[in-house]
């Protein structure tokens, strides 16, 4: 092979090799594939799975500490977790003392779909976004047992068709969020036809599973969600907490879980505490804290995936 033959071929093989390594990094220098997100700011939106209230009580079981007071910064629900991740607090979880708060509590409990937009409202009329700011998403157990309880007066299809309506509701709040500025977590519905609420249902009526059915109506809201969110990466990270529900039901040991079918709680949420459990109960070892709410069990596997994603993501 000539000189000037062997340069170009030379050269082309450079070439390939700088384009087949362009997204890793940059031919001559730098070996990460990108640089993790690191927020200035983080604001959690939903319902009650994601709450902390004023007084630091949570929709699931609350510990006290020795001396009989809440211990809110104990068995983290999923969006403490996130938080902690990046070193924030939450004003209505404060033991430190802090007294600059980059955490944000707007979600609230009972809140559907669509009350995730007056939220969004709410934040941009309290001063908006910071420019790096990173926004957690979880609404529709609430939507899913409205609709089932206007179930046999509707038909399971004109419920379907509902549940999918409000998923694409959501979904276009998370574009929406994407189009302000900030990164998204967004989580599906938990599987709350396996909750203790649903399996009693099954249980009182003979008409139809009715544990499937409310499984059914979560299964269409989170399928339009997933089609309707920019899910590409780069903006969104995508928590599957139907999903994990659903193996822990299936598979509980496997999660260190010792009851995936009962209510941990003697008293209503947010009043739960772990000193008013059921004999034997634990909320690390349940999986639900009521009978359609998640006991720690559940919310530190969510934490879990939700962490990961925000980490994990190329935003």
């Amino acid at each position: 092979m000539n000189p000037e033959r062997r340069m170009a071929r030379t050269a082309r093989l450079v070439l390939t090799g700088c384009v087949a390594a362009a997204l890793m990094a940059a031919c001559g220098g730098g070996t990460s594939q990108f640089e993790p997100f690191q927020p200035e700011q983080y604001v959690a939106f939903g319902d009650e799975t994601s709450v902390i209230r004023s007084d630091g009580r949570r929709y699931t079981v609350n510990p006290l500490d020795t001396a009989g007071a809440l211990s809110c910064a104990t068995q983290p629900i999923w969006t403490q977790a996130v938080a902690t991740q990046f070193g924030f607090v939450f004003a209505e979880c404060n033991p430190s003392g802090a007294t600059s708060f980059k955490a944000l509590m707007r979600a609230a409990a009972g809140a559907r779909a669509d009350d995730v937009k007056t939220q969004i409202d709410d934040q941009l009329a309290r001063g908006g976004f910071a420019a790096k700011t990173l926004v957690t998403v979880l609404a529709g157990a609430n939507d899913i047992l409205d609709l089932y309880g206007q179930y046999p007066r509707q038909t399971e299809e004109q419920l379907i068709a509902e549940a999918r309506a409000r998923g694409e509701r959501l979904a276009q709040q998370v574009n929406r969020l994407v189009g302000i500025g900030p990164r998204v977590i967004v989580s599906t519905v938990p599987d709350v036809g396996l909750s203790p609420y649903a399996l009693a249902q099954k249980a009182a009526f003979t008409d139809t599973d009715r544990a499937a059915l409310i499984s059914r109506l979560v299964a269409a809201f989170n399928a339009r969600l997933r089609t309707t969110i920019l899910n590409d990466g780069r903006y969104i990270g995508l928590v599957l907490a139907d999903e994990v529900v659903q193996s822990i039901a299936k598979l509980p040991a496997v999660y260190g879980i010792t009851n995936a079918t009962g209510a941990v709680c003697t008293a209503a949420l947010p009043d739960c505490t772990d000193q008013t459990l059921v004999e034997s109960g634990s909320s690390a070892a349940w999986l639900w804290a009521d009978d359609r709410r998640l006991a720690y069990g559940g919310q530190l596997r969510l934490g879990s995936l939700a962490v990961a994603r925000a980490v994990g993501n190329p935003f």
